[in-house]
């Protein structure tokens, strides 16, 4: 459904001037600022173990295929490393990316400012910090993976005229 909506242009790929019909997959659609800043149009999401998008668009939408209207939202443009992993999944990517997981991959300190406390990074090194908190590659990791847990979803009462929009942006030319 996504693709679908792109407009197709003529292309010359191999420089032959001899161009063919393709879905211009460059054409990309963004929030308005304003309409993105509206917090009842959206509610806070867990994902859960295993979860995908399409799982989600179905249990929320009733349709697997709105699955874009959730990475969209939350402008993940990279399902594979801006999405939460499985727990099998993330055990391999941990295994292919560092030959020591429990490595050291940064410190930090704690910054409190009223009631709010904050983590600040402070390298790779703790020298200027004694007191810094060693964070190892394994704990990064699983840090990004728990931020990427927390998405946004849009309302269901407003999924139709979202698509409809979209797909007028989309669609309209820009010559």
């Amino acid at each position: 459904m996504y693709f679908r909506e792109f407009p197709a242009i003529l292309y010359d790929a191999e420089g032959t001037k001899n161009p063919k019909i393709v879905t211009n997959l460059l054409r990309r659609v963004a929030l308005r600022t304003n309409v993105d800043a509206q917090a009842n149009f959206y509610s806070v999401y867990y994902v859960e173990e295993g979860e995908t998008p399409e799982a989600i668009a179905f249990k929320l939408y009733g349709d697997v295929q709105l699955h874009w209207v959730i990475l969209l939202v939350n402008n993940i443009t990279d399902r594979y490393h801006q999405w939460p992993m499985s727990t099998p999944q993330f055990q391999d990517y941990i295994s292919d990316k560092y030959s020591d997981p429990n490595g050291v991959h940064h410190y930090e300190i704690t910054q409190e400012s009223g009631d709010e406390t904050i983590k600040i990074d402070v390298g790779t090194s703790n020298t200027d910090y004694s007191s810094a908190t060693a964070i190892t590659n394994f704990e990064y990791e699983q840090n990004l993976q728990d931020t990427y847990r927390s998405i946004k979803l849009l309302e269901p009462q407003f999924v139709r005229e979202f698509v409809s929009e979209w797909k007028t942006l989309t669609t309209e030319s820009i010559l």
